[in-house]
Formats: C-alpha cells, sequence, structure tokens
C-alpha cells in the first residue's frame, strides 16, 4: 500500500495542502507533488488501461518517458487528452480522469482483448487487408477505426492563448541536471551568450537524488550554488519548465515552455515555443533508464528502480511496502538502498548477473537485504496491483519457481543516453558494448554548411555514466561550445567527485533467457503500444530484418515513445531473432518533437481571427481613417477604394481612375513583394528563375520578368532592378511575395546548394509609393531633391537620392500607362513620406487611389495580372508573351516543360481584348461558346473572361480573355454563356485599350 514517509520529499511544500479530483474521486496532495507521485500518494496504483488490450496499467517511470499514465486534464475550454500524470505538476482544483477505457476504470469491457491476444498478432492491422478482403469493410474497419487513438478529442475552442518567442545566443545548453549546469558556466565564464533550458522545475537531475558528492558537499548544495552563479550572470538566461523539442539546420532548435500549466489561473500564455538560433549547442539530457522484459512486468506496481528511487526521495512516496528489486546492473541497488533506508521492506533483490562483488550490492548486503545472483523474475503475480513474483533461474526456461510475496517490483535493465536531440539533425551514433547502449559518435556530429559540428553532448548523454566522468565531460563541452562560437574559454578545470566502483552490467534483456513461448507472449517491450517481446519475434520469422520495417509492422517505439523506453530492448530482441549483433541491426529514426508539443504552441498566435498574422503597411492607419474599404491581399489588407459621403464603390473607383489619369494619384505599394538576391552567382540564379535574362541586366536599370514552376506554368512576375554586380532586388506581387521567396531557398538548398548566393526578404522594411499621372513629376520637383527629369530618371530606370527630406530610391515604372514613379522609403519613415506627398501634392490634385483603381488601369492598358489572366495552368506563350522569353538561355525552369506537345499546341487558348457590343460589362469567368456538344451533352467551349471592368476612361465595358486561336480572329464577335442561360455577344479586340503607342508613360 503506497504512503507518505515522514522527513523526506525534497520536492514538497507541505506547508501547502492541495485538493485535486481523479475520476470524480476528490483527493489531497502537496504543492510540488507531481499528479502520479499524489495518486501512488492516495494508493491509487491503477491509473489507465493499455492501448491495445486494455490491460490494466500505472505509472512505469516519473518523467516524460512515461508510457502508461496518461490521462485527460482539465474540461470544457480546458480539456486536455493524453497528459502525462508524471509531468503534470500538481495545482489546486486539478481535474483529471483516466482514459481508453468502458465503462469504468475498475470494469473495462475493452479487457476481452487481453483474452483474444492471441488473435491479435503483430501485423494483425495489416493483415486484415489481405484476406478477405471484404472483412475488411464489413468487420475490422468499424472495429480498428471505433478502437484508434487514446483519450477524447477536446470539442470546445481552446480557452487560452499561446505565443512563439525568438532567441539568439551564443550557446544554447538543454537540460539541467549537474552536467548542462556545469557544461552552461563553463560555456558562460568565457563571455559567450549562454541559454539554459530544463524541462522540469527542479535543477540537478538525478545527481541530488542518488546521493552524489561534488567538491566535498551534497550534490543538492553544489547545484544551488552553481545556479546562483549561473543567474548572477548577464550573458546567461536560465529557463525551467521549457524542453528542447528538437534540432534542426544551420543551429536552429525549438524549445517548449509550459508557463501556466502549474498554474492555470495566472494570466500568462500558457505555453511559448522558442524558437532558438545558436552558433553552438549543447545537449545535456541525461539518461532514461530501460525496463527489463519479464512475464507480467505491466502489471501496475511494476516500475523503473530509478522511478521508485524517485517517488521516494523527491516526493516521500513509498510505492510499496514490500519492493522486489530485479536488474542486470549496479544502479538498481541504489534503490534498494535507499527503500531500506526509509524503514521499507525488500525482501529481495533479483540480480541477473552469476557474481556480484561491487561497491553498492555489498552496501545492499550490509542492510541485510538478500542479494539473489543469477536470478530472475519468472512471472509477476496479481491483475489490478502486484501481490508477488516468482523467481528462477536466468539461464532457465522459468521452471522451479519460488514466489516472493511483494507489492511493488523495481526493475532496471541499465540506461540508454537520452541521444534524440543530437540524431534529429544527422549525429551517429557509436555502440559501447560495457553499458549496452548507444552514444553519441563525437567524430560523427550533426555539421553545418560549413562542414563543422555545431552539436555537442554531455555528460551521461554522451555516454560518460560515472559523477566524476560526467563534469569532466560537460565541462569540456562547455569551453568546446565557446571556443567554437568564437571566445576564449577560462583554464579552470571541473569540480571534483567521488566515483563509485560499479560492476559492469550483463546484457539482459528477457527473463528467464530461455523463456517459454507462453511467458515471452506476456512480456511487454512497448508499454505504450502494446507490443510483445512475441510481436517482435514473429516479425522477425516473417521477414521483417530491418528495424524501420519492424517498427511499423509491431509499432514499437511509435507515437510518443520515440524509441525512449522500447528502443533497446526491442533491437536486443530483435537482433537475437536474426542471430546478428546489435549495431548491425542498428537503430530507428529519432524524429522530434522529444516530447509532445500542444497544438497551440505551434500555432502561437495564428488562430481566429489571426489566423494568419494580418500584415499592415505604415500608411495603414491613414487608409483607416479616410474610410477606406479594404480587401485582403494575402496577409496583408489593402485599399480597395476610398469611398466618400453617399458614394458606392464603383462611383469611387470610377472617381480615383479618372484623377489619376488627369491629375495625380498615389497607390500605398508597400505590399509588393521586395526580395535581395545577393552573391557572384545572383545573376545566374535569376536567369534559371526567369524566362528571361537577368545577367545582362546593367546597374541602374530595371526589367520586367515572368517566373514559372517547373511544369511551364506562369507563378508570379515583377519588376527586377539591379543594384550592383552582385545585387538585384526582386518585386514580386503581393500575395505571391512568400511563395517566391520560399521557392528561391528551395532551389538554392537542395539544387543550387554550390552557387555563391544569399536571398533575404524585405518586404516589411520597404515602404514604397507609386506617384502616377500627369503631374507625378512636378509634384516630385516641388519637394527637390534628386533630379526626376526624362532624361536623368529614364524608363525602367532607377535612381538613390533625396526627395524633399527623405533618402529615398525612386524606380521609373508604370503599372498604369501613366507618367509614374515608384518610391521606396525606410518603413519607418512611410507614413511621413506619404504625408509629405499628399501636402505637398494638393495643389496638383492629389488623391490616394486603391487597388481596384490599379486593376482597371492596368488593364485598360492590356496588362496581366497573376491571379486574374493566370490560374496555375497558363504559360507565357497564351498570354502573347513571347518577347519575355529568352532565346539565348539554354534553361530556365519551366522551358522543358513549355517544350511538351501539350503546350506548343497551337489550339491553346490565347490572350485578347474584348468588347461588348452594347458597351456592358462581361461577367467575370464567363466562358466563350462554341458550336456542339461535349460527352456530357454541354456546350463546347472556346475561351473564358480573365478580367473584366467598366473603365471609366473609355466609359464602357472592357475585358481580357483567353480564347481558341484569339490573336488570328480580330473583330471576329462570339457569345459568351450566362449562368441564367441567355448569351452576350462580344467583339475579340486588341488588349491594349488605352494609349496602345505608350506616349503618357514616357511623356
Amino acid at each position: 500500500m503506497s504512503t507518505r514517509i515522514p522527513n523526506m520529499g525534497r520536492f514538497l511544500n507541505k506547508a501547502a495542502p492541495v485538493t485535486f479530483t481523479f475520476n470524480g474521486q476528490s483527493l489531497g496532495g502537496y504543492l510540488g507533488d507531481t499528479l502520479a507521485s499524489a495518486l501512488l500518494a492516495n494508493d491509487q496504483m491503477l491509473m489507465g488501461r493499455s492501448f491495445k488490450y486494455h490491460r490494466p496499467r500505472g505509472a512505469l517511470a516519473s518523467g516524460g518517458e512515461e508510457p502508461n499514465a496518461l490521462v485527460n486534464m482539465g474540461h470544457g475550454a480546458r480539456f486536455e487528452p493524453n497528459q502525462r500524470s508524471t509531468t503534470t505538476e500538481l495545482f489546486d482544483g486539478l481535474n483529471a480522469t483516466s482514459q481508453n477505457h468502458w465503462p469504468s476504470l475498475n470494469f473495462d469491457v475493452g479487457v476481452v482483448n487481453n483474452y483474444a491476444a492471441r488473435f491479435l498478432p503483430a501485423g494483425f492491422y495489416y493483415k486484415t487487408f489481405m484476406f478477405p478482403r471484404v472483412a475488411w469493410k464489413h468487420l475490422f474497419e468499424p472495429i480498428v477505426r471505433h478502437s484508434a487513438g487514446l483519450g477524447k478529442p477536446p470539442k470546445e475552442r481552446d480557452a487560452d492563448r499561446y505565443e512563439h518567442f525568438y532567441f539568439f545566443t551564443d550557446v544554447l545548453v538543454v537540460g539541467g541536471g549537474i552536467a548542462g549546469l556545469q557544461a552552461a558556466l563553463a560555456a558562460a565564464q568565457s563571455g559567450a551568450k549562454v541559454l539554459l533550458i530544463k524541462q522540469t522545475a527542479h535543477w540537478g537531475g538525478r545527481a541530488p537524488v542518488d546521493g552524489a558528492e561534488i567538491d566535498g558537499k551534497p550534490a543538492e548544495d553544489w547545484v544551488a550554488q552553481t545556479l546562483a552563479t549561473l543567474q548572477a550572470m548577464d550573458n546567461v538566461t536560465i529557463r525551467t519548465r521549457t524542453s528542447g523539442a528538437g534540432v534542426y539546420d544551420h543551429g536552429y532548435a525549438l524549445g517548449y515552455e509550459q508557463i501556466t500549466d502549474h498554474a492555470p489561473d495566472t494570466d500568462a500564455p500558457r505555453h511559448r515555443l522558442w524558437r532558438i538560433r545558436a552558433k553552438q549547442i549543447i545537449t545535456a539530457t541525461g539518461a532514461i533508464e530501460r525496463s527489463l522484459s519479464f512475464a507480467g512486468n505491466d502489471i501496475p506496481g511494476v516500475m523503473l528502480a530509478s522511478a521508485v528511487r524517485d517517488y521516494l526521495v523527491n516526493w516521500g512516496v513509498a510505492v510499496g511496502q514490500r519492493t522486489v528489486v530485479v536488474t542486470n546492473n549496479d544502479d538498481a541497488y541504489r534503490t534498494a538502498i535507499a527503500l531500506k533506508q526509509a524503514g521499507l521492506d525488500v525482501p529481495a533483490i533479483i540480480d541477473a548477473r552469476p557474481l556480484v562483488d561491487s561497491d553498492l550490492p555489498n552496501q545492499a548486503r550490509a542492510l541485510g537485504i538478500e542479494v539473489r545472483e543469477g536470478r530472475a523474475i519468472a512471472k509477476v503475480k496479481g491483475g489490478k496491483r502486484v501481490t508477488g513474483v516468482d523467481v528462477c533461474l536466468q539461464d532457465g526456461d522459468g521452471g522451479a519457481r519460488e514466489e516472493i510475496k511483494c507489492d511493488c517490483v523495481a526493475m532496471s535493465g541499465g540506461w540508454s543516453p537520452v541521444v534524440h536531440l543530437w540524431s534529429h539533425c544527422g549525429g551517429k551514433l557509436n555502440w559501447i558494448n560495457d553499458q549496452a547502449h548507444f552514444a553519441p559518435d563525437p567524430k560523427r556530429p550533426p555539421t553545418g554548411a560549413d562542414g563543422q559540428g555545431f552539436v555537442l553532448t554531455a555528460g551521461i548523454a554522451s555516454g560518460a555514466m560515472d559523477t566524476p566522468e560526467v563534469l569532466k565531460d560537460a565541462h569540456a563541452a562547455g569551453k568546446s561550445a565557446a571556443k567554437a562560437a568564437g571566445f576564449t574559454p577560462k583554464r579552470a578545470g571541473p569540480p571534483k567527485a567521488r566515483p563509485t566502483d560499479e560492476a559492469l552490467m550483463a546484457p539482459v534483456w528477457i527473463m528467464p533467457a530461455k523463456a517459454t513461448p507462453e511467458l515471452r507472449a506476456k512480456m511487454w517491450l512497448d508499454f505504450q503500444n502494446d507490443v510483445k517481446v512475441s510481436d517482435v519475434q514473429l516479425a522477425a520469422r516473417e521477414g521483417y530484418a530491418s528495424v524501420e520495417h519492424t517498427k511499423r509492422y509491431t509499432t514499437l517505439g511509435m507515437a510518443t515513445d520515440q524509441g525512449k523506453l522500447s528502443n533497446i530492448n526491442g533491437l536486443a530482441v530483435l537482433s537475437d531473432a536474426l542471430g546478428q549483433p546489435i549495431p548491425q541491426t542498428g537503430t530507428t529514426t529519432f524524429r522530434p518533437p522529444y516530447t509532445p508539443i500542444s497544438m497551440g504552441a505551434i500555432a502561437g498566435e495564428a488562430r481566429g481571427d489571426i489566423f494568419q498574422p494580418l500584415r499592415r503597411t505604415p500608411m495603414h492607419d491613414w487608409h483607416v481613417e479616410q474610410g477606406a474599404y479594404m480587401e485582403p491581399v494575402g496577409q496583408w489588407r489593402r485599399p480597395y477604394c476610398y469611398p466618400r459621403d453617399g458614394e458606392t464603390h464603383e462611383q469611387a473607383v470610377a472617381r480615383e481612375v479618372n484623377n489619376t489619369r488627369n491629375n495625380l494619384g498615389l497607390l500605398d505599394a508597400s505590399t509588393l513583394g521586395k526580395i535581395i538576391v545577393k552573391g557572384p552567382d545572383a545573376g545566374r540564379f535569376l536567369d534559371m528563375l526567369y524566362t528571361n535574362m537577368m545577367s545582362t541586366l546593367k546597374p541602374g536599370r530595371c526589367r520586367y520578368g515572368l517566373m514559372c514552376n517547373e511544369n511551364g506554368f506562369l507563378m508570379d512576375d515583377g519588376v527586377v532592378a539591379r543594384i550592383d554586380d552582385d545585387t538585384f532586388l526582386c518585386h514580386t506581387t503581393s500575395g505571391g511575395a512568400d511563395h517566391i521567396h520560399a521557392w528561391m531557398e528551395e532551389w538554392l538548398q537542395t539544387e543550387w546548394w554550390d552557387w555563391k548566393v544569399y536571398v533575404a526578404y524585405v518586404t516589411e522594411q520597404l515602404a514604397q509609393v507609386a506617384v502616377v499621372g500627369p503631374n507625378a513629376r512636378k509634384l516630385l520637383e516641388k519637394l527637390g531633391g534628386m533630379d526626376v527629369s526624362k532624361e536623368a530618371l529614364t524608363f525602367m530606370g532607377w535612381a538613390d537620392g533625396s526627395i524633399g527630406s527623405f533618402d529615398v530610391r525612386a524606380y521609373r515604372i508604370s503599372f498604369s500607362g501613366e507618367l509614374s514613379y515608384e518610391i521606396a522609403v525606410p518603413a519607418s519613415q512611410g507614413r511621413a513620406f506619404w504625408d509629405a506627398l499628399l501636402a505637398a501634392g494638393e495643389e496638383f490634385g492629389a488623391m490616394a487611389y486603391g487597388t481596384e483603381a490599379l486593376h482597371i488601369m492596368r488593364a485598360e492598358k492590356g496588362f496581366i495580372m497573376i491571379g486574374d489572366e493566370t490560374d496555375g495552368t497558363v504559360i507565357p506563350q497564351d498570354l502573347g508573351l513571347h518577347w519575355a522569353i529568352s532565346k539565348k538561355k539554354d534553361d530556365f525552369l519551366g522551358k522543358r516543360a513549355q517544350q511538351r506537345p501539350h503546350m506548343a499546341d497551337p489550339d491553346r487558348w490565347q490572350l485578347v481584348g474584348l468588347e461588348t457590343l452594347d458597351g456592358s460589362v462581361l461577367p467575370d469567368g464567363a466562358y466563350a461558346l462554341a458550336e456542339g456538344e461535349n460527352a456530357n451533352g454541354q456546350r463546347n467551349m472556346q475561351g473564358r473572361v480573365t478580367s473584366t471592368y467598366h473603365s471609366p476612361t473609355l466609359e464602357r465595358g472592357i475585358a481580357m480573355g483567353l480564347v481558341l486561336h484569339g490573336p488570328d480572329r480580330m473583330g471576329e464577335v462570339i457569345e459568351f454563356g450566362l449562368i441564367d442561360g441567355t448569351t452576350v455577344p462580344a467583339k475579340i479586340v486588341d488588349p491594349v485599350f488605352y494609349d496602345k503607342e505608350g506616349e503618357k508613360q514616357n511623356v
């Protein structure tokens, strides 16, 4: 029976009692408890049911590796399933319920699966697909779908808020044990900026629990002193309750901070996702104790020996009154000694090794604990809790048993360094025979683009198992990281610690070694996914020799386990079945996140109305003040028009167009994508991205360019300006800027990784204003500064200079057909520049215009619009843009695709202008009808409308469209079908409706 031990529980605040509920029952604990420790203290051994067989399960571990004790937390808008009770900090009012059972935890009808286990072997799920196939659809599929998953999905909108945080540091240290603290201290003493994160609320890791001594003092005192030193350093940032979730390329790492889970009434974000850039990363993540596989090793009350010790020392909880310890190594003896010294009974230590003579076993014997060498647990007795064990010879088959009465079994199968973060980014591993585990290979670390390693491990995570080795390794890691980051480490050595004389572990995975098939069918490897020893052995017999195939076939180590508990044991069983050593079998792939991350943290603030962050130009507030009607353009909100009192949108747009054509219009063009492409190979790179030649562009000049995807379809357009020999500024569409930036990065990182090109997204760094109309030059000359005459700043040229008191870059380009300048200023000066233009332009009739006026004026000039004239199936040749496709280049993205028969088909629809005979406006997207019907009895089509507007300039409807053989059919009238079944006749005309010779824009 579980109970609290007086004067124990170093994490507890016994002056702060806490009340919580589990399955509706009110229970008590203390501030500092975890949910698991409080449940155990209340003798609640049964905490859930297993996934597949619904077997009774209790806590197995004490940390984030826990596979069994997963619960539903909270209710309503704060309900969340699958929370680990071992890492859930207790707070007053906590409400938890067990999961994966019906109708109750104690009586679950799903346990019938356990009795049908022989009919549900490894690969059962896949085998039901095969024969008889009809059975899958009508019998197995409904059962599998109903049984899939643990817990229940939330039904209400999440009430909490989440955020992302960006952090740059020289050295990131993940882990708050003695290795992490020492590594952080060694790095910080060099002057490097250090970020130290710790998954739990407490520092020191296992050292204080295990009774280590450092510099002649208890480990707990050394930890407090070192932590105080770090906290006093200005170059050190420390975060608790923050796990290292993943390590990625280029020194990028994710940290997952759980801010208010332990105090839900706090007015703060619940979780914070740290997006960290570090020059060097040190993973001081410790090790995880392995289980042993023997029949009944999943019965509630069977726990890892280290967890039994943790619950005793940290929370003052005796998991059992009589605990049998079973092990293949010396470390488990620490648990037996701690239990005995706390006044609890340890009837026996079952050690698989035949001869044990080292410090810890001898200490146990001196306390009167019986050590049974060369023995194994044949079977654990009990159902919903342990009642005893049968002991047999380790070299036997489970016969000749002896029963020992107990209510707890503490098992230890050795320790596995936590290599997950090291492996996330490609770090390689070595097999260490003495400890039977994988450890990082320092000669094959994750490397950056420069070929240099950027991840180090420290302490037990490196494979250093004793305290002096841990501190020495961590100290060296901290100094190495600081040096690699450009700092000079101090010459001081690591702290001193007393070594422990421990005998080698024995590579024992199952008990007993020659267990009968009946026993192997009750030995569990993966507790979360209900994978048994017999499942892995069956997979090997069925030909699954690859560990990755076995993993998927049996589900071993999948889901949130990611190899934490089951990896080595599963590999060992598979290797034995295949008759080969473990290194030859290899290990599975470790994938981030290390432990689960909430979906809220991943999304951050991206929810509800701000699912996508709203971008605002520097002039946004002015637009709102003027009553602009805003429309979404990508993640931007842009003024569609500026209606005045009593005006309809159509009237406002017409006014803005006419004023721009006749006087002076101002457009906020800040949303246009702006991407700097820089480097010796920048011109070569842009030649591959654009259909026309960019490498021949002269500094100070601009060129309109088209960009196609690999399939040859037009995806974006824009003006490219050459800044200097190695630098280009590419303008993109507002909605396509992010995609084009990602497109550039994808090709640079995956195909042309050795080209010397750097790409920077600078859209938000610059405000841009189009000054358009006959009076545009007059306005700029009034403000004074740079020469903007036709001779000084020619069409499709650009120049840096000043206008008024503003430093600007002026582009002489036009999307309206009028005299036009696009002026870029730093974003911080955008509003002031806009206000200055409006004030100085009042005498010239200055008026802001919106996106609809912009679209109408470009259509009047026959300029295409990405997203209107293009729909993902259009190529430049369809739009009459042959002139923008270079005949000098050997290649560009999409060139070969455009040479395919379908792309070169003369019957592809091509761009034309369209005018209705009565001057009305064609419906957008209307199809041009042709003779005959298709196979569905519908009229054949010969074209469609892509853009259609009422032109205030021409005072009639105009449209652009794609029509079969359109350019050859000028003046022909064709019919366009409407939704109501009627038709509208329209004439095919030149797509340039206004100033075909370009006299107005070249004035």
